[in-house]
């Protein structure tokens, strides 16, 4: 069996108490999360101790305990990305099968840097957030794609990135402008390809649904509503991920997607004006 180790901030959280379980079962008992780490105990919340009580896994004194007896890793933190920089430095020295958790990393600097941890640590990794995985999406033809029109909930610095993920996966990278024509209680975004093509994003509240329609060279539409079972494929990917070590996403759409979320913010200061993205 594949003894799988957690590094993260704390433990108390969603992916935490579900992943466990989640993996074990895609995996059909081939592998287990055996092993954890946190920086730090989750203020108002359980204790790391009392996390991995509940899950039966074992909770280690350093990163470095977890990576020796761990086969893969996951690094956590999905809701403190600032610190995936920090937590990434020794697993992905380790040359262990690493995934990070959404967000990567809260700047393109960062994303640049944790990249060049793994080429460095000839680690094999990647990450995702899991709406790329969505049932609805998964016969997608990517092929003469010329225009994305995207919808979903929530406001842009927590929920972009589960628009931006299906995006990219489908159109690929080589986003050469944003421009933001949204208002303050509705972020809207337009992103200029380098080839001419185009995407544009609208985030209309948590009563919207995720739904993307999309236009290919000679005017065929293909109109996608919901966005459904993205967990359950995202962890038979991640388990996939652990057998062969071969990274699901690149790392150059990980890259992009944070280029946008940070030029994203760029843009949202002066609306109706172009930002140039660094290629």
């Amino acid at each position: 069996m594949k003894k799988i180790g957690v590094i993260d901030y704390y433990l108390d959280q969603y992916h935490f108490e579900n992943y466990p379980t989640w993996i074990k079962e895609a995996s059909k008992g081939t592998m287990e999360i055996a092993y954890a780490w946190a920086m730090v105990e989750h203020e108002g919340g359980k204790t790391n101790a009392q996390c991995c009580e509940e899950q039966g896994i074992q909770l280690l004194s350093s990163i470095e305990e977890v990576i020796e007896k761990s086969d893969c890793l996951i690094v956590m933190s999905p809701d403190n990305p600032e610190m995936h920089e920090e937590l990434c430095a020794l697993p992905l020295a380790s040359g262990k099968p690493t995934y990070v958790d959404k967000t990567f990393a809260v700047s393109r600097q960062a994303a640049l840097n944790i990249v060049e941890m793994a080429r460095q640590g000839k680690t094999p990794f990647f990450s995702t957030s899991a709406l790329r995985y969505s049932k609805e999406y998964s016969n997608v033809a990517k092929e003469g794609i010329e225009a994305i029109s995207s919808r979903g909930p929530g406001m842009f610095g927590n929920y972009g990135i589960h628009q931006l993920e299906p995006i990219i996966c489908m159109m690929g990278a080589g986003v050469e402008k944003i421009m933001y024509v949204g208002t303050e209680s509705t972020p809207c975004f337009i992103l200029r390809y380098r080839d001419g093509r185009f995407a544009s994003m609208t985030q209309l509240g948590w009563e919207c649904d995720f739904s993307v329609a999309i236009n290919y060279k000679g005017d065929h539409a293909v109109v996608i509503n919901g966005a459904s079972d993205f967990y359950q494929q995202f962890i038979v990917e991640l388990v996939g991920f652990f057998e062969d070590g071969r990274p699901r996403v690149p790392a150059e759409e990980t890259l992009q997607i944070i280029t946008i979320l940070e030029y994203g913010h760029k843009a949202m200061e002066q609306p109706d004006t172009w930002v140039e993205l660094p290629v």
